[in-house]
């Protein structure tokens, strides 16, 4: 049977649009940051003294769950990161956007895990997020002017090792493997039941992660609402309130790693 074409767009309206997916997202990544900034600085306080077990148990398990949900953040970005390189029609300002975000980030990141305003150890998500993009456009460009198959390949190997290994090197959230994570994404674009397998594959190294190809299977395609800077603003800012939390609750001493 042959779809009409307002059965197709009817099917496509009824998915999860890409703000839907942010949302998702953006809720998965507070729940797991509420407990890796706020519950766990909770419970090396309680560790530092003499805690009742049984509540000290419960609260471990509690931070556990907390994390595993945040699992299901960092793919759907990764899968968003792909499609907005796709789909950008201003890459040098896409990239400059998450760079400007990545560094006002930094002070709130540092707060929330190590109490201090600067610490070099440890580097967030966004720039993970935006060496994956560079990453991305080298590949990218070789795709473009490169037309032997096998320089091709050893080319991008090539991009996507210098990726990996400088989100090593700055110690980003996730490090190398985020970049592998989303190079995968991008590798399998053209085919989104083969992305949402390989993704999986690729995210298994985190059990509760492939969870989030779940969600990605029913996007449709479609921005949805303009939350375009909403993310960006998101980050920062929430880290910031939590780790004010913390402060409130005197906790704000307490290095969270």
């Amino acid at each position: 049977m042959v779809q009409t074409k307002e059965q197709t767009i009817g099917r496509r309206r009824l998915g999860l649009s890409g703000s839907t997916l942010k949302i998702i997202a953006m809720v998965t990544m507070l729940i797991d940051h509420i407990g890796a900034v706020v519950l766990l600085r909770y419970i090396l306080r309680m560790q530092s003294g003499v805690p009742d077990i049984e509540q000290f148990n419960q609260l471990v398990t509690l931070y556990r769950v907390l994390r595993g949900i945040g699992r299901i953040a960092f793919p759907i970005y990764c899968f968003l990161l792909v499609e907005g390189f796709q789909r950008t029609h201003d890459l040098k300002r896409y990239i400059l956007r998450l760079g400007v975000f990545a560094l006002i980030a930094e002070v709130p990141f540092d707060l929330a895990l190590t109490s201090r305003a600067l610490a070099l150890s440890h580097q967030s998500v966004m720039l993970t997020l935006l060496i994956g993009v560079f990453t991305m456009w080298g590949v990218s460009l070789l795709e473009r002017y490169v037309r032997n198959r096998i320089l091709l390949i050893l080319g991008a190997a090539a991009v996507i090792a210098a990726g990996a290994g400088a989100a090593e090197l700055m110690n980003t959230d996730y490090g190398y493997l985020g970049i592998m994570c989303i190079m995968v994404l991008y590798a399998l674009r053209r085919v989104r039941w083969i992305q949402i397998l390989g993704g999986c594959l690729a995210f298994s190294w985190e059990i509760w992660a492939p969870i989030a190809f779940f969600p990605i299977a029913f996007y449709n395609g479609r921005r949805g609402l303009r939350l375009k800077y909403v993310f960006y603003l998101f980050y920062p800012l929430h880290l910031l309130i939590l780790y004010l939390i913390c402060v409130y609750m005197g906790l704000g001493n307490i290095p969270a790693v």
